[in-house]
């Protein structure tokens, strides 16, 4: 049996680099026996996060590069099923005025950057979760909200939780050197076909079960790219309709969009298991419906959250500067709903002046949601972390500016 020297292995490897492929920029280094610790930092040994009395230094303060201690589990203040957990959350009563907000972002960001989301935002601690406790997929996020956190429940039917039950058809060809049972975080872009044939062609050239160095540069490449096998050493990306699946969507909520976009918009959006679950304390509060302000839209997560719960939704004033996105949200609207749609381009042109115009009009918001992107708050490219002031994630201001916008209206209208 012929073996592909070591040598060439690597050089192949190195030269795969090269190629111009559309990369994330949370993508891991690939080079076998080159793989460098580029998460140092993240390695550390640190004070698992706690809770603090508000008003005290957050215990998540840190430098600007200094990546944030997440809980191990990362399950929030409880998931479903899980005996009831000890929560103490110190809200400040200016927090609590209407309306409820729910605030979304990737959970890797810096110690600095969620202190200051955190400052922003009363204080709140962040709920750090993974949504592997709800689908085949992982997902570390963090939210901040002043929702209640008892009497929670789980949509229904429940997802798969793995992917031999979420996808059974990949179990014939899975190698049982490939210990994966959950997919990575989704990204916004897939493996290319030179990287599916590259592959393809090392384990070809490789070894019955393949050797320890050909397994390990795939397996790195299967983990980073979430790909399935579909044939004897054949692997794949997934499709939009098994991310839709995965990501808790319709099947063919992204439909009509181009591949690009679809994996695009996919890969930013809720998880919408994750979010209903939280999400599912308003459901006994507002049995005639809510106004909602969805801020940062993408393709309609939270919307499809609250339909899901069968929480009805009088009007959503929804705020997404992606046209895609805004045509998915929109298309699929139409086909579900019997409330109205308002849609604004920039999250900017919803000025003081405005926000107070449709408050008068719809009577206030029961809910403003949303998650400002995390372009510049994480990922492996340090260059890129920049933290809140980079140019995508400063939009956070402007979650914050609209959200005490709408408090304040309406604190004075009441």
């Amino acid at each position: 049996m012929w073996y592909t020297p070591m040598h060439v292995l690597v050089d192949s490897i190195y030269a795969s680099q090269a190629d111009h492929e559309v990369l994330d920029e949370n993508r891991f280094s690939s080079c076998v026996g080159r793989k460098k610790a580029r998460f140092t930092e993240d390695s550390k040994k640190r004070k698992r996060y706690g809770g603090g009395a508000h008003g005290s230094q957050s215990p998540w303060d840190g430098g600007h590069e200094e990546s944030i201690s997440l809980p191990k589990p990362m399950v929030g203040f409880g998931l479903p099923g899980d005996r009831p957990r000890s929560v103490s959350r110190l809200l400040p009563a200016h927090s609590m005025r209407a309306p409820f907000f729910y605030y979304e972002n990737v959970a890797l960001a810096t110690k600095g950057a969620w202190a200051e989301i955190s400052r922003c935002l009363y204080g709140i601690e962040p709920e750090f979760v993974d949504s592997k406790y709800f689908c085949a997929a992982l997902r570390k996020r963090g939210y901040i909200h002043n929702l209640p956190t008892e009497g929670r429940s789980v949509l229904r039917p429940i997802p798969p939780k793995t992917i031999f039950e979420a996808f059974p058809q990949y179990e014939t060809w899975w190698p049982s050197w490939d210990q994966r049972r959950q997919f990575n975080c989704l990204q916004t872009c897939m493996a290319s076909a030179k990287l599916t044939e590259r592959i393809h062609r090392a384990l070809a050239n490789s070894s019955d079960p393949p050797t320890q160095a050909v397994q390990k540069y795939v397996l790195e490449e299967c983990r980073k790219w979430n790909l399935v096998w579909i044939g004897k050493n054949k692997v794949a990306a997934l499709d939009s309709l098994e991310m839709e699946f995965l990501l808790g969507y319709p099947r063919d909520h992204t439909r009509g969009a181009s591949k690009k976009k679809k994996d695009k918009c996919l890969g930013n959006s809720f998880q919408v298991d994750t979010v209903a679950f939280h999400l599912s304390v308003l459901k006994d509060r507002f049995p005639c419906g809510m106004n909602v302000l969805s801020l940062f839209s993408g393709i309609g997560g939270a919307e499809v959250a609250l339909h899901k719960l069968g929480i009805r939704m009088k009007t959503v004033v929804s705020v997404e500067i992606c046209d895609a996105s805004r045509n998915i949200l929109r298309t699929w609207w139409d086909q579900t709903q019997e409330g109205t749609l308002i849609e604004f381009r920039d999250v900017q042109s919803l000025t003081h002046e405005k926000i107070a115009s449709l408050i008068r009009q719809l009577g206030g918001f029961d809910l403003v949601i949303g998650g400002s992107p995390c372009n510049n708050l994480a990922g492996s490219n340090r260059h890129h972390r920049v933290g809140l002031e980079g140019d995508q994630s400063v939009l956070f201001r402007d979650y914050v500016r609209i959200l005490n916008s709408v408090k304040s209206i309406m604190a004075n209208v009441g």
